[in-house]
């Protein structure tokens, strides 16, 4: 194995231990959301939540980039606002894809 591959046990206890914090935040919060009720504003907040975080990663890509990942950004917006949060990136994924394959 390279040198430059090679891991220390610190390096190691560092990622099992980020690993095992971000476990126990998530667990957490399942544990609070099934004692909780979230309805009206709330609710309509945490459903708007996944298109809205999708819009924050891909924008500054899609702006620095060029046509097809602005198109396939644009597609994917407006795919995650009526599709599933892995079936609208993966519509984005094929759409620059297709439109990066295309002779411009």
């Amino acid at each position: 194995m390279p040198e430059w591959f090679a891991l220390d046990t610190v390096t190691v206890a560092a990622i099992l231990g980020m690993a095992g914090v971000t476990w126990l935040t998530r667990m957490t919060g399942y544990a609070l959301a099934r004692r909780i009720a979230i309805t009206g504003r709330a609710k309509a907040a945490l459903e708007a939540m996944p298109p809205a975080i999708l819009t924050a990663i891909i924008a500054p890509m899609a702006l620095s980039e060029g046509i097809p990942e602005a198109v396939a950004a644009a597609v994917t917006v407006l795919a995650a606002l009526r599709l599933p949060t892995l079936v609208a990136v993966a519509v984005g994924v094929a759409t620059v894809v297709l439109l990066r394959s295309l002779p411009l």
